[in-house]
C-alpha cells in the first residue's frame, strides 16, 4: 500500500510538472501583439490616442482614491476591533443619534463622489463630442462580421465587409490552434484610417446587438438594430490596432474581430485611390447574363470568403448548421426559394441575411452551391433574378 501511495504521489508530481512545462512552452510561444493584447497583461492597453491616455489617467486616479478609502476604512475598523476588544477591558459605548456622526458619514462620501465625478466629467463629455470629424465611417454589425462604409471625408464611397481570416477559423476548428500572436484577431479586410485625423464611427447592426471596441483608442460603442449611435477616435501613431465585438451576439461571437490599420496621410491617400480603382473594376452590371462556368468560378470565391466558416468547405455543415450538400432547397427547381433564404435569412437568425452582398455575388454563390459536391442541378441564377427578388 505504501508503495502504491508513493507511486501515485510520484505520478501526480510528474503530471503537474509536465502540465506546467507544456503551459510554459505554450505561453512562451506567443508574444505581445503590438496594438493588441499582451501576454500576462494586467493593465489597460497602451494608449494610441489622447482619449485612451485620458481614460488611463482617470483609471489610475480612481484606483488611488479607492485604495486610500479602502485603507482608511479598514484601517479604522481593524484598529477599533483590536484596541477596543473585550479582552482588554473595554466596554462598548452606548449612544444614539450622534449628529456629528450622521453629518460626517453623509458629507464625506458626498464630497468624495462629487470630486470623482468632476474629474471624470471632462473625459466623458469629450468622448461624446463627435462634431467636426474629418472622416465618418459607418460600422454595421452582422452575424458575424463588420461592414464598413466611408460616408464622409476622404474615401467617401468606399465600402467593404471585414471578417475573420479563414485560416484562423480553421485553426480554431482543429482544436489545436498554432501559437500565433494575432490568434482570432486577423481579418481579411481591415478598417483603414489616416493618422492624426478625427474619425467618427457611426454604429448600427443588421440582426442583433453588437459592440465595436478598440481598447488602444479608448472607444467602445454598442451597435443596435434600428438605432444609430456614434463614437470617435484620433490615432496618435501609425500601426495596426485590434479589438473585438464585446457584446454577446451569438455562437460566433468569438470570431468577430476588429482590425484598424492606421496609415500616414500619403499612404492613406494611395490606399483610397487603389481601393476605388479596385471597386470600380469589380463593379458588376446586374443586367449582365453570365455563363454557368463563370458564375460557378465567381461563386466559389464568395462561398469561401463568407459561407465556408459555417457550412464548411465540403458543404456538410456541422452541428446545428444545416448541410448544403444534398439540401432540398439547393436542389429545388424553384430558384427563388434559395434566393429568399440568402436575402432574408432563416431559423431566427441562425442563417443570417446576406443582403450586404451584391446581386451578382448572391447569384454566383447560389449557382456554385447548386452545381458543387453532389448538387449537380445544372441550374444558373442570374443577377437580374436577385434584383427582382429584392423588390
Amino acid at each position: 500500500m505504501k508503495t502504491m501511495s508513493l507511486l501515485r504521489s510520484s505520478l501526480s508530481r510528474w503530471s503537474l510538472a509536465l502540465g506546467t512545462s507544456l503551459f510554459a512552452q505554450a505561453a512562451s510561444a506567443v508574444n505581445d501583439l503590438p496594438g493588441g493584447p499582451s501576454t500576462n497583461q494586467i493593465d489597460l492597453h497602451p494608449a494610441a490616442s489622447r482619449m485612451a491616455s485620458d481614460i488611463h489617467s482617470l483609471h489610475v486616479i480612481m484606483m488611488v482614491i479607492c485604495t486610500v478609502i479602502f485603507i482608511a476604512v479598514f484601517g479604522v475598523m481593524f484598529y477599533s476591533i483590536l484596541k477596543h476588544r473585550k479582552s482588554l477591558g473595554y466596554k462598548a459605548a452606548n449612544f444614539h443619534e450622534s449628529v456629528a456622526v450622521e453629518i460626517a458619514w453623509t458629507v464625506v462620501p458626498f464630497v468624495i463622489v462629487i470630486g470623482m465625478g468632476a474629474l471624470a466629467t471632462r473625459t466623458v463629455v469629450a468622448q461624446k463630442d463627435t462634431s467636426n470629424a474629418d472622416i465618418t465611417i459607418k460600422a454595421t454589425g452582422y452575424q458575424w462580421k463588420w461592414g464598413y462604409d466611408y460616408i464622409k471625408g476622404e474615401g467617401e464611397g468606399i465600402g467593404f465587409l471585414s471578417a475573420l481570416d479563414l485560416k484562423q477559423r480553421a485553426m480554431s476548428d482543429s482544436g489545436r490552434p498554432e501559437a500565433t500572436d494575432d490568434y482570432l484577431l486577423k481579418v481579411d479586410n481591415p478598417l483603414v484610417v489616416p493618422v492624426d485625423r478625427k474619425i467618427r464611427v457611426v454604429t448600427t447592426a443588421n440582426d442583433v446587438i453588437h459592440s465595436w471596441m478598440v481598447p488602444a483608442f479608448g472607444v467602445k460603442q454598442d451597435a443596435i438594430p434600428g438605432f444609430v449611435r456614434d463614437t470617435w477616435f484620433r490615432a496618435d501613431k501609425t500601426g495596426d490596432f485590434y479589438g473585438q465585438c464585446v457584446e454577446l451576439c451569438g455562437k460566433e461571437h468569438a470570431y468577430m474581430p476588429i482590425h484598424v490599420k492606421v496609415l500616414s496621410h500619403d499612404d492613406y491617400a494611395k490606399w483610397v485611390d487603389d481601393k476605388k480603382k479596385a471597386m470600380a473594376a469589380a463593379a458588376d452590371d446586374p443586367a449582365k447574363v453570365w455563363k454557368l462556368e463563370d458564375l460557378i468560378a465567381r461563386g466559389e470565391k464568395v462561398y469561401n470568403a463568407n459561407c465556408a466558416a459555417c457550412h464548411r468547405p465540403d458543404g456538410k455543415g456541422a452541428g446545428p448548421i444545416k448541410p448544403l450538400d444534398g439540401a432540398a432547397v439547393v436542389q429545388d427547381a424553384d430558384k427563388t426559394k434559395q434566393i429568399m433564404v440568402l436575402l432574408n435569412g432563416q431559423n431566427n437568425g441562425a442563417m443570417p441575411s446576406w443582403k450586404s452582398l451584391s446581386d451578382t455575388e448572391i447569384a454566383a454563390v447560389i449557382t456554385y452551391t447548386k452545381n458543387n459536391w453532389s448538387n449537380k442541378t445544372g441550374q444558373a441564377v442570374q443577377p437580374a433574378e436577385v434584383v427582382a427578388a429584392r423588390k
